[in-house]
Parts: structure tokens; sequence; C-alpha cells
């Protein structure tokens, strides 16, 4: 996605193997903050919002990890993608989206939950996945489930 135009600030915030998959500059509404623009990598959520009349910005951002399930309510012309957090609090919600943005934004997170969190991609917690590559870390975690026998009537 070599086309996204992404601000220089927030080209200085990502890492070296996060790549921008889309970009959202409008005015959400947020419970407890101001956000001016959502960006969605592969490796995480940011909510870009300024403050001091626009002259300063801070950033939220929130990993695949920390996410537990993403919802989208379309409308006719807006959208509105929730994301649950894995441990309480208000959910991160992005409200007001045009629809195109609202169902791309929602696939690119339900994609990226499902790599961060299936068992195959398991892997000690805090490490991406290009320090394990690396063999900085060999932690093996198991995933053990059990099915009852259906019962023939």
């Amino acid at each position: 996605m070599d086309n996204i135009e992404i601000p220089e600030d927030v080209k200085n915030i990502l890492g070296s193997n996060e790549q921008v998959q889309i970009y959202i500059r409008q005015q959400f509404y947020h419970p407890k903050i101001n956000i001016d623009s959502v960006v969605i990598t592969n490796e995480r959520i940011i909510l870009r919002h300024p403050h001091a009349a626009g002259l300063k910005k801070d950033y939220t951002d929130f990993n695949y990890q920390d996410i537990s399930n993403v919802v989208m309510k379309k409308g006719i012309i807006r959208s509105t993608v929730s994301c649950t957090l894995r441990f309480g609090g208000d959910p991160l919600t992005l409200s007001e989206l045009r629809n195109s943005d609202a169902e791309k934004a929602y696939g690119l997170i339900r994609e990226n939950l499902a790599r961060y969190q299936s068992p195959s991609a398991a892997r000690p917690e805090g490490i991406p996945p290009a320090q394990l590559q690396s063999g900085s870390s060999s932690t093996t975690t198991t995933v053990t489930t059990t099915t009852s026998p259906k019962s023939t009537s």
C-alpha cells in the first residue's frame, strides 16, 4: 500500500517492520479524547489526537493482542467499528466512518486479530514476530482442546 499518504509525525513512530495498511483522516468521536485520525498497521491501531489548537499531537495505540473482538455496525451512509478490549474498559470505538472506510478498517482489524491470536501465531507475550524469527526467544505454547462425543438418538 505504497500510495497511502502518511503524515511525517506518524512515520516517525512506526516500528522498523511496521506497515500502514490504512490511514483514515477525519474527526471521530471518542468519549474521552478528540481523535484527528486513525492509522491501522500490521501491528497495531494508532489513534492520533491533537491538542493545544492542533500544535501538539498525542497518540494512543492498541496492540492486536489487547483486542478480543471487533464489530461493525453499518448504517446507510456512515458506520461504526468497535473493538472490545481484552482487559476491560471502554471499547475502542471509531464512529461516523464512511461505509467504505469502515468496511476496509473492519476487514483489516479482523485479519490482524486472526493473525495475532490464532494458535499457530502463539508466541511469548510482548515479543513481536520479527524478534522471534531472529531467535531472541524460545518459548513454546501448547493449546489443548477437548470435545465430547456426539450422542446418537
